[in-house]
């Protein structure tokens, strides 16, 4: 394994600076920036277009972490729900990162709240645990490395100082998360030595890794904006999810790809070259065009939302619709039946349980689907303690109930089988408590009855409910009932869809 910083492919030789330091004051000396908000490094690269594949590339390294990659496949919903994941985690990181100190130490808390959530054994028995420091030591060390590489990728590497400026905010953020400043090396030569020695020897192949190289850039589901032009969608992924997945192959550090077996790519590197420096061209355009809040927004936008860019969407759609109609009128190939337009009252039941139950996509029911459907909610209303904690706890004590009543042959989890033979008609006092949590959380000025602006917080669409006489309210009969009817599997819902369906 090399030692020295200048060997590092992403430290530029002499731009690695030697500094006589208190390992007690890490970066003590660097120039003195903001570290969060507006004038900070990071807030300067997170609005860069190129950051999306920055994002792509540490997510890569994460994953190839053996607890990370073990957390990923047993808790995470990347594989079913890849959208809802990247604007959460990229709202987390503008929390985290932005110049709201309240803000930052309420997602912190939050964070927190749900790492220690975050544990348990991999297939081999090793055991996993998301607080673990070296972890998250690790996941910074990712972004932080993945935003310096790439700007090398894009031809302008960057100088010394602002290395080391980009350095101290991110052991800002783990000092904001709680975590000793030392779990990251104090000085970049030395985070460049642990760099070299995590991706040399600590690092590998995980199944989580070949997920998101071989099957999710190829399988990817529509975004909520595309669902309903599955044609165009698939045409966009068959061309751009091998690019993408190419690219990152190529950018991943020469030692790890070579240890792990990746291939190499004829052409890749000229290929991820190109990608950041012509994906960099977009910084050039007027301010306003490329907002990452906006584009995270728009990609997890519901068909059936109030926000004005959804009706604009929906007409773009359906004049596509109707192209697509005259184009099958002219050509001898059979129409094919448009999956928005199935008027179908309810889902099968096996339909049911991956579209909505199986949050992590591994083909079964149990804890971690639950928690996914607990954390999402929690996410989406803002929870603090302790209704966030009752939450959990109403999805735990349903996961009990359902575990006795369907797991017949007693392997811990629930399949698709075991469901489809008993849940159907399974609404139990455990799912009712779920709603009434959920209820209340949802009513957050506590006075019995959900208005259009908290309908909105939790489902992120206009107030569709006939309200007539009612004062545009939602009743807290009428709300446990439309979710144990949803969750049941009894009747469809667009709200509920939006919630617990979509990608």
């Amino acid at each position: 394994m090399t030692d020295t910083a200048s060997s590092h492919p992403t430290s530029t030789g002499s731009d690695a600076v030697e500094r006589d330091e208190d390992p007690a004051q890490p970066n003590s000396g660097t120039p003195s920036g903001p570290r969060f908000g507006p004038g900070s490094q990071f807030h300067r690269f997170s609005s860069d277009p190129r950051w999306a594949l920055a994002m792509v590339r540490a997510t890569v390294l994460e994953a190839a972490h053996p607890q990370i990659g073990a957390a990923l496949i047993d808790n995470s919903t990347f594989v079913a729900h890849p959208w809802r994941r990247l604007r959460n985690t990229f709202l987390s990181l503008q929390r985290m990162m932005g110049a709201d100190d309240h803000a930052r130490q309420r997602e912190a808390a939050r964070l927190n709240r749900l790492h220690a959530r975050l544990n348990g054994t991999d297939a081999r028995n090793h055991p996993y645990d998301a607080m673990d420091p070296e972890v998250r030591a690790w996941v910074i060390a990712t972004l932080f490395e993945s935003t310096v590489t790439m700007c090398r990728l894009s031809g302008q590497p960057l100088e010394p100082t602002t290395i080391e400026e980009l350095y101290a905010e991110f052991q800002a953020f783990l000092a904001a998360m709680g975590d000793q400043a030392g779990h990251l090396p104090p000085t970049l030569q030395e985070f460049w030595r642990y760099y070299d020695h995590m991706v040399e020897e600590e690092l590998q192949n995980t199944e989580a890794l070949r997920i998101i190289l071989y099957k999710l850039f190829d399988h990817l589901p529509a975004p909520p904006v595309l669902e309903g032009l599955p044609t165009v969608w698939a045409a966009g992924r068959a061309l751009a999810g091998p690019v993408i997945g190419a690219i990152t192959v190529a950018s991943l550090p020469e030692p790890f790809r070579r240890r792990a077996g990746l291939p190499e790519i004829p052409g890749g590197q000229a290929l991820t070259h190109s990608a950041y420096l012509a994906i960099g061209l977009a910084r050039f355009l007027p301010d306003g065009w490329i907002q990452p809040e906006a584009v995270a927004g728009l990609l997890t936008l519901s068909s059936d939302s109030d926000d004005p860019r959804a009706r604009t969407i929906a007409a773009v759609r359906d004049g596509m619709k109707r192209a697509g109609a005259l184009l099958r009128l002219i050509t001898p190939l059979p129409a094919q039946p448009d999956p928005a337009e199935a008027t179908a009252p309810r889902r099968s039941a096996e339909e049911f349980f991956h579209a909505v139950l199986d949050q992590t996509g591994d083909g079964y029911l149990d804890w971690p689907d639950l928690a996914a459907m607990a954390r999402e909610l929690s996410s989406r209303l803002d929870l603090d303690e302790p209704e966030e904690t009752k939450l959990y706890h109403a999805y735990a004590d349903w996961w009990k109930e359902l575990q006795a009543a369907l797991d017949t042959d007693g392997d811990g989890r629930i399949s698709e089988e075991e469901y489809a033979a008993a849940v159907p008609s399974l609404a139990g006092p455990a799912l009712i408590r779920v709603a009434e949590v959920l209820f209340d959380v949802t009513d957050a000025d506590g006075n019995g009855s959900i208005d259009a602006d908290e309908y909105r917080a939790l489902f992120r669409t206009g107030f569709r409910r006939d309200t007539v006489g009612a004062g545009e309210t939602y009743s807290r009969s009428a709300f446990v009932k439309d979710f144990l009817s949803f969750m049941s599997g009894r009747q469809r819902s667009s709200a509920y869809d939006s919630l617990l369906t979509e990608a």
